[in-house]
């Protein structure tokens, strides 16, 4: 949508992203408590607000994992299976049921799993990156903005900030974690930085290699751009593509389960509030998958309206988390860095709105 510009919004969100980043591991480290959020907002809000912006945290990882499955089913379709509704919805509800009986069975597992998958993930597509580099051509890059405009830009910033979402998970485990204080932050740091980098420098070598154009109208861009190698790369990085998105399901399945537990928990609510034998909270984690199935059957190939979805309800909860921080701390650079989250994610929510509108 935003063509060679769209560097430049996946700068604008690691800059948002890193300020909320920062607020949150503060805040994590002073209120720890598994689920993390509602003992954060209950600092600063009322009962009823806190309840609310965790429903809205739930609703933004949920349509996340929906969003996630409909993206894995576009690349199975990439490998030339016979295309029908019915097939790749099999797919994205299989890998949905999949990931939630690994997280019913023990976080041990589901961590060793997590584990793999990014690895598995994240060296391929620094290659890629690397071995594209002789395929650039600067010509790709202009126009640098797109024919329709700034439209498209601000549309495609919100969907940009999607594959930066999903950091705050660090803080969610919080009380379980050691108790020294910059380990949420180290681990939330540390995850930025490599996220940010990889994706500006896969992006800038999958634009010079192929071209927006191309990439914007393939179902699998990662696996066109390695056609420029060869043809059995593309295959490769299908099933590259594939692993990352495995990786984001399971992650918000834990995500997802455990703050559901949490608030369950603190009200009481029955059966979503039970920890299984293993330790787990089964039922919370089987809840968030159907849920998350609901949404793939009735919105299946609608990847950016659930992306889309699920950015919006992360950025206001991200807002308010930067609102908790800056509440809570009198540290003037905590204060600061909490300021600039509000500015740039308020920015993105109110240019896309309008948008939306259209």
């Amino acid at each position: 949508m935003a063509g060679p510009s769209s560097i430049i919004a996946w700068l604008f969100a690691l800059a948002s992203a890193s300020c909320v980043a920062y607020s949150l591991a503060k805040a994590a480290y002073k209120y720890p408590s598994t689920g993390a959020f509602y003992s954060i907002f209950s600092v600063v809000f009322n009962k009823k607000i806190s309840l609310i912006i965790v429903f809205l945290y739930l609703i933004s990882v949920v349509v996340g994992i929906a969003a996630i499955a409909d993206g894995i089913g576009q690349y199975f379709s990439f490998f030339g299976f016979q295309y029908t509704p019915f097939s790749i919805l099999l797919v994205e509800v299989i890998a949905i049921l999949a990931f939630c009986t690994i997280n019913v069975r023990g976080v041990t597992i589901s961590g060793k799993t997590e584990n793999v998958l990014t690895i598995a993930k994240i060296a391929p597509l620094i290659i890629l990156s690397l071995i594209l580099i002789p395929y650039i051509h600067l010509s790709n890059f202009f126009p640098f903005y797109p024919s329709s405009g700034i439209t498209s830009f601000l549309k495609a910033l919100v969907i940009v900030y999607f594959p930066f979402t999903g950091f705050e998970i660090s803080a969610i485990p919080a009380q379980e974690t050691k108790t020294t204080e910059k380990i949420v932050y180290r681990s939330m740091r540390l995850t930025l930085i490599i996220v940010g980098f990889i994706y500006i420098f896969l992006n800038i070598s999958l634009i010079g290699a192929t071209g927006s154009y191309v990439l914007a109208n393939s179902p699998a861009p990662l696996a066109t751009a390695s056609g420029l190698i060869s043809k059995e790369s593309e295959y490769i990085t299908a099933i590259i593509g594939i692993i990352a998105m495995l990786s984001a399901v399971n992650a918000y399945m834990l995500a997802a389960s455990r703050v559901l537990q949490n608030v369950s928990s603190l009200f009481s609510l029955h059966k979503i509030r039970d920890i299984s034998s293993r330790g787990t909270p089964a039922n919370a984690t089987i809840l968030v998958a159907l849920a998350a199935c609901a949404l793939v059957v009735f919105l299946s190939h609608n990847f950016e309206l659930l992306a889309s979805i699920s950015v919006i309800a992360t950025l206001v909860t991200y807002i308010f988390v930067c609102i908790c921080a800056y509440k809570i701390f009198s540290n003037i650079t905590i204060r600061i860095v909490a300021c600039i989250g509000m500015l740039l994610t308020s920015t993105i929510l109110v240019i896309y709105f309008p948008m939306t509108i259209q």
